[in-house]
């Protein structure tokens, strides 16, 4: 079975296949729970079938409901198929559906709430508001009048109580990025709230924030063929990605990865192409200043340019959202890594950034970036890495992840006792052994 999603090329049995693989092995239903449809150009819905384990579905099971109401296919289409139909009559433009039930999402909804995606700017962005879909019997008629009804307000993000959450998207790759980034958004709020209490941002500061991305690189005149350590380069970031993906490191919708090529030129991914369904061909050069013809890089470019440009020990750079260090970004508390040696040794003092100012003129984030300080937290943003070498990074990252879940783990058993001034010391003196490693990948 393929394991890039292409919306375009693929068969809807087979775009449906993929998505709901991806689902279970990322642990975000179980094998009875949630079901995935497309409407296809002829308004036919295909379907998950009812009563099938959702972690080993073929192609071959997904069923199809004609627009007449005939059923083509081995089994039953799901019982909730009247949601997802009553959903594509009340709003055209969404052409997939994903229902499922991520303890996330559904930890809001037995609570009856809904998370607030004013924390992050970019989750604000692409999921909007989250509608609010009053409890009724599944497979009803009533349920699918509630969720149509939030979809018919405009949301495309829906929390239905007592239940779950079901998203919709112009093709099932749009709704699989809103679906991830929104788990993975209730839960760094589930898990802030156990350190310290989410910073929800004004309307005003999510606007000027995305603002900051209309300045696109200029894009040279001509290609040229591909050198072969620029596709070495290539190579190792989409295994990068791909692994960071795999480990919940990365997501689909949101993060920069890239790696510098030669002088101030680098290779960084692309924008608008989901991070699961990346090729080493996608990826995108920027040389002397120019993007790749044809190509648009993602819109922290300017970012990873200028980081580049000043800090010629810095040879990768990886921006993303995981979900523990997401905790302590929307909380702005503090994240101590004075927790264990590795984490001393490999990360410092982590330093915590004021949102927005890694776009400022003034570019106050360059000067808090070195070899010595790899990581930063961007409050109500992400978390920034950097390495000499592109797994050095990723491993810096791997280790501020852990660090994160640890220390919001601990919460419930007491206070944090980090190591002491003098263990600090003696650590110091054996760091630069433990550090410089060779880096390989």
């Amino acid at each position: 079975m393929a394991t890039l999603l292409n919306t375009i090329t693929m068969h809807p049995r087979d775009q449906i296949t993929l998505v709901m693989k991806r689902i279970y092995d990322r642990v975000l239903t179980t094998t009875s729970g949630g079901n995935l449809s497309i409407c296809d150009e002829d308004g036919n819905i295909w379907i998950t079938p009812a009563g099938m384990d959702k972690g080993l579905l073929k192609p071959a099971d997904i069923v199809c409901v004609k627009r007449d109401g005939s059923v083509i296919g081995e089994h039953k289409p799901s019982s909730e198929y009247p949601f997802h139909q009553a959903i594509y009559k009340k709003r055209p433009d969404i052409k997939a559906v994903i229902h499922a039930h991520p303890p996330g999402i559904v930890a809001f909804s037995i609570v009856r709430k809904v998370p607030d995606t004013r924390v992050l700017p970019q989750v604000h962005a692409l999921c909007g508001a989250i509608g609010y879909a009053p409890y009724a019997l599944p497979g009803s008629e009533a349920l699918g009048k509630n969720i149509a009804a939030e979809f018919g307000e405009g949301a495309s993000v829906v929390v239905m109580e007592n239940h779950g959450t079901v998203i919709g998207g112009t093709d099932i790759s749009e709704a699989y990025q809103k679906f991830e980034l929104m788990e993975c958004t209730a839960k760094s709020l589930l898990h802030g709230s156990r350190i310290g209490t989410a910073q929800i941002l004004a309307e005003t500061a999510i606007e000027k924030h995305l603002k900051q991305f209309c300045n696109a690189l200029p894009e040279e005149d001509t290609s040229q063929p591909y050198s072969v350590i620029n596709r070495e380069k290539r190579t190792a970031l989409h295994k990068i990605i791909t692994r960071a993906c795999r480990q919940g490191l990365m997501l689909g919708a949101y993060g920069s990865v890239s790696v510098r090529w030669e002088e101030n030129d680098f290779i960084i991914t692309p924008d608008h192409i989901s991070k699961w369904d990346l090729t080493p061909g996608d990826m995108v050069q920027i040389r002397n200043g120019e993007r790749e013809k044809g190509k648009i890089p993602d819109k922290t470019v300017q970012l990873h340019q200028a980081i580049y440009k000043q800090h010629k020990d810095i040879n990768a750079v990886i921006i993303t959202q995981p979900v523990y260090l997401t905790a302590f970004a929307i909380t702005g508390e503090n994240f101590n890594v004075r927790t264990i040696p590795e984490t001393w040794i490999y990360l410092q003092d982590v330093q915590m950034i004021e949102q927005g100012c890694q776009f400022s003129e003034d570019g106050a984030l360059l000067p808090v970036v070195s070899a010595e300080s790899p990581v930063m937290i961007i409050k109500n943003e992400c978390v920034v890495v950097t390495g000499n070498k592109l797994l050095q990074a990723f491993d810096y990252l791997e280790v501020a992840e852990f660090s994160a879940k640890s220390l919001i783990l601990s919460a419930s058993l007491g206070t944090m006792i980090p190591i002491e001034d003098r263990e600090i010391e003696a650590l110091g003196k054996v760091m630069s052994r433990w550090k410089n490693y060779e880096w390989k990948i």
